[in-house]
């Protein structure tokens, strides 16, 4: 009986190609899958309140850049968990606190004590003290922080999502 001939040389190499790179595609594509199924669950969202300092700290009338660590979606956001805020002190026990970001376009804006005005460099936004608008093209108001008092401690409360 005859028998069949030997396959060649480079049709066996194609073969085994295909087969490695379709297992290789495989695996990538599995890959996220098994990632999800063992991933730790999500956590809980929600805010909490973050100190900025102490209340002597801030003088009556002035306002200044408090910074503090914002609730992050994951444990390594690291620097991206650093948030910050335009702290004011309108009196021995009244504090407001203010976004840092434009509502126009998300720039950071910047406190002229001078003119009493938050001021945007990017489209020439500018806000009153109380974070109304004054002019330019900002929509809204800036946002505002709940703030408390517990203790000697002012507190910000901060959010995972942008306030």
């Amino acid at each position: 009986m005859p028998s069949d001939p030997p396959a060649p040389a480079r049709r066996r190499f194609l073969n085994w190609l295909s087969v490695g790179l379709g297992a290789a595609a495989a695996a990538a594509a599995g890959i996220p899958v098994v990632g999800f199924l063992f991933s730790p669950p999500p956590r809980e969202k929600g805010s909490q309140w973050r100190p900025v300092g102490s209340v002597d700290d801030f003088h009556i009338g002035e306002t200044v850049e408090v910074r503090f660590t914002a609730p992050a979606p994951v444990p390594w956001a690291g620097a991206a968990a650093q948030s910050a805020a335009w702290l004011q002190r309108k009196s021995a026990t009244e504090f407001a606190a203010y976004s840092l970001h434009c509502t126009h376009l998300g720039c950071p804006v910047r406190w002229v004590a001078s003119a009493r005005l938050f001021l945007c460099p990017c489209h020439g936004g500018v806000f009153y003290e109380d974070g109304s608008v004054a002019g330019g093209p900002p929509p809204r108001a800036l946002s505002q922080y709940p703030v408390r008092v517990v203790g000697t401690q002012v507190l910000i409360q901060a959010s995972e999502l942008p306030v």
